[in-house]
């Protein structure tokens, strides 16, 4: 009995996702619901970016009607990061996610490399950009051993996550497209 109502309540939810109603797209902001998170008050972007060095790339990737994914990445700021480790620190919330780096970030509290986010199969491919990135740095040319560090998500219900259609060069490229200024938002 309970099979039946599943379904069309499944039903019912997969229909949504396809509707685009007006509330969804002037959606408010927490601190306009009255909900202040953290301690501080945002920065004039409210973004990431308020913080002077920080930077934030995206990479897109839409191919006919299975793939819809991307990449963000995270540079704390414009130097060489494994030369330059700036203090860190990784708390888990939800513990049923792939995160590459997370043990020696937690062990000696740095991060050597970028944070790149991407979809739950292709953390690997990501991983293997960021290590390429950070290899190719100037003054990195006798380093051994990177602590690439990425999140996930898992993007499945809207994209062909089994095809993993993200490469090296679309991380590279999200890395490379890194900026100051406003951070464009998902849905």
């Amino acid at each position: 009995m309970r099979r039946p109502r599943l379904v069309g309540l499944l039903l019912v939810s997969l229909s949504a996702l396809g509707t685009k109603t007006p509330q969804a797209q002037t959606r408010p902001r927490a601190r306009q619901l009255g909900i202040a998170p953290g301690v501080f008050a945002p920065g004039p972007l409210n973004a990431i970016t308020d913080v002077p060095g920080v930077r934030v790339g995206h990479l897109t990737l839409i191919q006919g009607d299975d793939i819809r994914t991307g990449a963000t990445a995270i540079v704390p700021h414009p130097g060489n990061l494994f030369q330059q480790k700036v203090p860190a620190a990784i708390v888990v919330g939800n513990g049923f996610g792939k995160l590459i780096g997370s043990t020696q970030v937690k062990e000696l509290g740095q991060l050597e490399t970028p944070i790149l986010l991407t979809n739950t199969l292709n953390v690997w491919e990501a991983a293997a950009a960021l290590v390429d990135y950070t290899l190719a740095q100037p003054g990195n040319e006798e380093v051994l051993s990177v602590n690439p560090v990425v999140g996930e998500t898992n993007d499945g219900w809207l994209n062909d996550i089994r095809r993993r259609p993200l490469r090296r060069e679309h991380f590279l490229e999200a890395l490379r497209s890194a900026a100051t200024g406003p951070v464009e938002e998902g849905s």
